[in-house]
């Protein structure tokens, strides 16, 4: 049986991987990711899960989203299970994204939910997985692709 400080700390450590995120913290990240983490986001992207390293996923995030004006990613409906030293959480999410752009909606949101798998460490718990499950979406998914050179029309500020 897990005690209630553990899920806290379960529930503390993803909440934080996403403040993070949206902060744009990713010197901080480390702080609440393993050495390899695996990620699967096969319901959005299709493909096959893949297990990358720390300083993978962080530049990986910085480049997928690092170009938005703006993110928030929410977690709700939390479920913490701790095992020992291993631990799920299972929560719904929405994720909104923001781009003023003269094309389109200046949003993206999306909803599903998120499977984030941690160990316990002398440090506290790291994630060591996460697997996004997309439901449903809505606005303009095109400002998720990042401009690949100083194009004069898109609006960055």
């Amino acid at each position: 049986m897990s005690s209630a400080e553990d899920r806290l700390d379960v529930i503390e450590t993803c909440t934080r991987m996403l403040w993070l995120v949206d902060l744009r913290q990713w010197d901080t990240l480390p702080a609440v990711l393993a050495e390899k983490v695996a990620l699967d986001y096969t319901s959005l992207f299709g493909g096959e899960p893949v297990v990358r390293t720390r300083a993978q996923v962080i530049a990986d995030w910085s480049a997928g989203l690092g170009h938005l004006r703006a993110t928030q990613h929410l977690i709700g409906n939390q479920i913490a299970e701790v095992h020992g030293d291993s631990a799920r959480l299972t929560a719904h999410f929405q994720a909104m994204h923001l781009l003023p752009n003269p094309y389109g909606s200046a949003t993206w949101t999306l909803g599903g939910r998120y499977r984030f798998d941690l160990t316990r460490t002398g440090a506290g718990w790291r994630i060591t997985g996460v697997v996004m499950t997309a439901l449903w979406a809505d606005g303009n998914q095109q400002i998720m692709t990042a401009p690949d050179n100083g194009d004069s029309d898109q609006e960055t500020t």
